[in-house]
C-alpha cells in the first residue's frame, strides 16, 4: 500500500520540478514546444508543460571574452608575423543566437582571424605596430556587419601580441640602435653649436662692454684734464689779478723792481754754472739801467686807466 503512494509522490515531485523553471538574472532560456520554437524564458519563475516543452538552448546575456588563437599573418612587405587577440561579445537576441547560426563563438573566432589577416596584409611591418587601433576597429566593424543575423553584438577587439620573426627583430634592434646613435650625434652637435654661439655672444658682449668702458674712461679723463686745465687757468688768472692788485698798492712797484733784479741775477748765475763760456750783455755793469728797462716793459704792459 505504501509503495504506490510513494511512487505517486515521486511522480508529483518530478512533475513539479519539470514544470517550474527558475531562470537566473542575465540568462535566457530558449523553450521549444513539440520541437518548435515557442518563446524565450525571462529571469524569474517560469512554468512549462512537461513532456511537451523543453529547454533547447541556454545563453548568458553577460559580456563574454573570447580568446583569438595565434596565427601567422603576412604584411604588405611580405613579412610573416604572429598575432593573437581577444574579442568581447554579448548575446542581445537569444532567438537569433539559437537559430541564426550553429555556433556563434566559432564563427566569431574565424571571422576575427580572417579579418585580421586581411587588415595586416594592407600594412607594412612598421605600420602594424602603429595601426593597432585601426585594425581593432576594422575587426569589430567586420564582425558586427556579419553578426546581425546571429543575435550577437561585438563590443570591442584588442590585439594582444604582434611577434615578428627573429631576424626581423634583430634588424629592428639595429635600426633602433642606429636611430638612437643618430639622435645622440645630432644632440651633441646641437650642444656644441649652442656652446659656440654662447661663447661668440659672450665675446661680443665683452668687446662691447670693454669699448664702452674705454670710451667712458676717455671721456672721464678728458673731462678731468679739462677741469684741471680750467682750474690751473683760473688759479693763474687769480694770481695775476692778485699780483696786479699788489702792484697798485703802496710800495708795490719797488717790490716788482726787487723781484725783477733778483730773477735777473739768478738767471745769469745759472748760465755761469751751465758751462765754461758765458755771454754777457755789453752793458752788464749798468745793472740799474737794465732793471729800469725791464720796469719800463712792466709799466707798458699795465692796463691803462
Amino acid at each position: 500500500m505504501m509503495t504506490p503512494l510513494l511512487v505517486l509522490l515521486v511522480l508529483v515531485v518530478l512533475t513539479i520540478l519539470m514544470t517550474v523553471k527558475v531562470i537566473p538574472q542575465q540568462t535566457a532560456y530558449i523553450m521549444e514546444r513539440l520541437g518548435k520554437f515557442y518563446g524565450v524564458l525571462q529571469p524569474g519563475i517560469n512554468f512549462i508543460i512537461p513532456f511537451f516543452d523543453r529547454i533547447a538552448y541556454k545563453y548568458t546575456l553577460k559580456e563574454t571574452a573570447i580568446d583569438i588563437p595565434e596565427q601567422i599573418c603576412i604584411t604588405r612587405d611580405n613579412v610573416q608575423v604572429r598575432m593573437d587577440g581577444v574579442i568581447f561579445i554579448q548575446v542581445i537576441d537569444p532567438k537569433k543566437a539559437a537559430y541564426g547560426i550553429a555556433d556563434y563563438t566559432f564563427a566569431v573566432i574565424q571571422l576575427a582571424q580572417t579579418t585580421m589577416r586581411s587588415e595586416i596584409g594592407k600594412l607594412d611591418l612598421d605600420k602594424t605596430f602603429e595601426e593597432r587601433m585601426t585594425i581593432n576597429r576594422a575587426v569589430v566593424q567586420s564582425i558586427d556587419d556579419a553578426a546581425i543575423g546571429w543575435g550577437v553584438k561585438v563590443l570591442r577587439y584588442e590585439i594582444k601580441n604582434i611577434t615578428p620573426p627573429q631576424s626581423v627583430l634583430i634588424a629592428m634592434e639595429k635600426q633602433m640602435q642606429a636611430e638612437r646613435e643618430r639622435r645622440a650625434v645630432i644632440l651633441q652637435s646641437d650642444g656644441e653649436k649652442q656652446a659656440a654661439i654662447n661663447v661668440a655672444e659672450g665675446q661680443k658682449q665683452k668687446a662691447v662692454l670693454e669699448s664702452e668702458g674705454l670710451r667712458l674712461r676717455q671721456i672721464n679723463e678728458a673731462e678731468g684734464e679739462a677741469a684741471a686745465l680750467k682750474s690751473v687757468a683760473e688759479a693763474t688768472a687769480e694770481s695775476i689779478r692778485l699780483v696786479a692788485a699788489a702792484i697798485q698798492t703802496e710800495g708795490g712797484m719797488e717790490a716788482v723792481q726787487l723781484k725783477v733784479a733778483d730773477n735777473y741775477v739768478e738767471q745769469f748765475g745759472k748760465l755761469a754754472k751751465a758751462g765754461n763760456t758765458m755771454i754777457l750783455p755789453a752793458n752788464f755793469a749798468d745793472m740799474g739801467g737794465m732793471i729800469a728797462a725791464a720796469m719800463s716793459i712792466v709799466k707798458s704792459s699795465e692796463p691803462k686807466k
